[in-house]
Parts: structure tokens; C-alpha cells; sequence
């Protein structure tokens, strides 16, 4: 019986994606592994090269976590910069918060959110790079909308910068209680468009002109609050 010839591994065929195929591999042993104990042997075998070839690409695992990072988070943020929302900065604020949603609940963030809340004290330098790359970016970006919404008088008088961290916090803090990986997901009883719809009304209405935006903080009931539509796609 003639023996079947075994096609060639796929990075043999385009060596120009031996990069990406590096990176997702990093993203999977980081993500089992950590950032400290992941081996670049072990990101080598997982993307089926040798740990020389990684080294054509990426002098050491330090920069392989930079550029993993610049092709999801970044990427994500020069997306949201280039997107010409049409409508009012509501609109535009909404656009925002359902695409940072829908990257808050994938796998890719909750293995950065890992790495970065778990390991990133130990890499200094990693750190300053997520800081300024991811956050401060993203911040400026969501508070250029609330200031556009502020100038019209849709949302109120209160630092752009303060309500883009405090945005940040609630998505990130809801998009955990939602994840797998937390053992327990203290909102698995609720969908990701349940909590989405939720997280944007009580947001909404805490940047929202007026009193109204205080009622419900100032110990009134929550009827003294007419709450938005719920919100859909």
C-alpha cells in the first residue's frame, strides 16, 4: 500500500504568518501559563516552529506580550479612533460602550485582564507600556466623546477623564462577574445583552444632566428616576 504523503505544516506553506502564528500561540500559554512561567519552547511548540524561528520575529517573550497586546487591545482602540459614528455624542458614547462590551467579554481580554492585574507588577516596564498603550489611550478616547457630549448638553458638568475611568471600571468589574474563569460568575443567571442594557442605563443616567442624575444616589426612591429604554442593537 503506496504511503500517504503528510502535507507540510501550514507555516511551511505561508511563512509569512509565522507571526500571527506565534502570537496566538503566546496567547494560549500565557493564558495557562502566566507571563513569568511561560517558556518560549512551549509558545514554539504551540505554533508549530522551532524556538529558534520565534526569535527571527521577537527577541524574547517581553516583546512578544507588547506585540500580542498592540494586535487586540490597541487594535481595538484604533478601530473605535477611525469609526465615524454618525448621530449625537449619546450615540456615539453607546457605539463605544457596546464595542468595549463585546472585547470586555472575550477570551482574549480576560487573558490580558489576568496577566495585567496578576503579573505585570513584575515587568515594569510591560506595565508603563499597558498603561500608556491601552488605558491612557482608551481613556482619551472615551473622554473626547463625553466632552463632545458635555459641550452639547447631553451629559453633565463633571471631568470627561473621571467619567471615562469610572466607564472602565463598571464595564470591566461587570464583564468579570459575567467570566468563566472567575470560578464562580456572579451574574451567570443573566445574558451579556441583560447585563449590557443594565450597566449602559445606570451609566447613562449617572452622566445625565440635571438633578435627576442624583436622585436615586441622594437615598430617593427609584421611581423619582424615569430609567431609558432598554437599550438594543
Amino acid at each position: 500500500m503506496p504511503r500517504v504523503k503528510q502535507a507540510p505544516p501550514k507555516w511551511r506553506r505561508c511563512p509569512e504568518d509565522r507571526p500571527q502564528q506565534i502570537i496566538k500561540a503566546a496567547l494560549q500559554v500565557f493564558g495557562e501559563c502566566g507571563l513569568a512561567n511561560a517558556r518560549l519552547q512551549d509558545i514554539a511548540e504551540r505554533a508549530g516552529v522551532s524556538k529558534g524561528t520565534i526569535y527571527l520575529y521577537f527577541p524574547n517573550k517581553e516583546e512578544l506580550f507588547r506585540e500580542m497586546v498592540r494586535q487586540t487591545a490597541v487594535a481595538a482602540i484604533a478601530r473605535a479612533e477611525q469609526a465615524n459614528t454618525p448621530g449625537t455624542p449619546t450615540n456615539q458614547l453607546l457605539a463605544y460602550m457596546r464595542g468595549y462590551w463585546a472585547f470586555v467579554r472575550s477570551p482574549v481580554f480576560s487573558t490580558i485582564y489576568r496577566l495585567v492585574l496578576g503579573e505585570l507588577h513584575q515587568f515594569p516596564d510591560l506595565a508603563a507600556f499597558y498603561a500608556h498603550e491601552v488605558v491612557a489611550r482608551g481613556q482619551k478616547l472615551l473622554a473626547g466623546i463625553i466632552r463632545r457630549g458635555i459641550d452639547a448638553g447631553e451629559f453633565r458638568d463633571i471631568d470627561p477623564m473621571i467619567a471615562a475611568r469610572m466607564l472602565v471600571a463598571l464595564t470591566v468589574m461587570n464583564g468579570i462577574w459575567r467570566d468563566e474563569h472567575t470560578g464562580v460568575p456572579l451574574l451567570a443567571h443573566k445574558s451579556d445583552d441583560e447585563v449590557f442594557n443594565e450597566l449602559a442605563q445606570f451609566y447613562l443616567h449617572a452622566i445625565a444632566p440635571g438633578d435627576g442624575a442624583f436622585a436615586q444616589a441622594d437615598g430617593a426612591s427609584s421611581d423619582a428616576v424615569s430609567f431609558i429604554p432598554i437599550i438594543n442593537d
